[in-house]
């Protein structure tokens, strides 16, 4: 197995953490799968405060899915069952939840697990985002304005 890559990006969440922004951290790894083949993984886990748990748990945003690699819909009875099935084995779904507490997305090859990356710092920069709306919700905030 390779040594995994560590890189820990910055999203500025919050100015009560002690290091500043919440971190994400991202970790890229490989292994071999099947036949030989190499499996790109990738492990993502962002750095949550205790208030920022308590903001998700709050506004119930723990199922809210930041990434979903296909979004299945349609086909009805028992073969769109079947088809909608078999697309969620192979769709890599990340939520607030995985996102807090972390998760690791296989894929296929190297193009693939850093476009999956980028989706997910995209993902997190917009959870950003929804965690300090969510914390002016029932107050106010004063926005200067050049």
């Amino acid at each position: 197995m390779a040594s995994g890559l560590a890189k820990v990006v910055e999203a500025d969440c919050s100015s009560q953490r002690s290091g500043g922004a919440m971190k994400l951290l991202l970790r890229r790894d490989q292994r071999s799968g099947m036949l030989g083949k190499q499996v790109f993984s990738l492990d993502v886990r962002a750095d949550v405060t205790a208030d920022e748990k308590a903001t998700i748990t709050k506004y119930k945003l723990g199922e809210t899915m930041l990434y979903q690699s296909h979004d299945v819909s349609g086909g009805s009875g028992l073969l769109g069952l079947a088809s909608r099935l078999a697309w969620k084995a192979v769709t890599i779904n990340v939520s607030v939840n995985d996102l807090a507490n972390g998760k690791r997305v296989e894929a296929k090859d190297v193009v693939e697990l850093l476009a999956i990356e980028d989706q997910i710092r995209e993902a997190a920069q917009t959870f950003v985002q929804v965690l300090k709306a969510a914390k002016t919700f029932g107050g106010e905030e004063v926005v200067e304005l050049a």
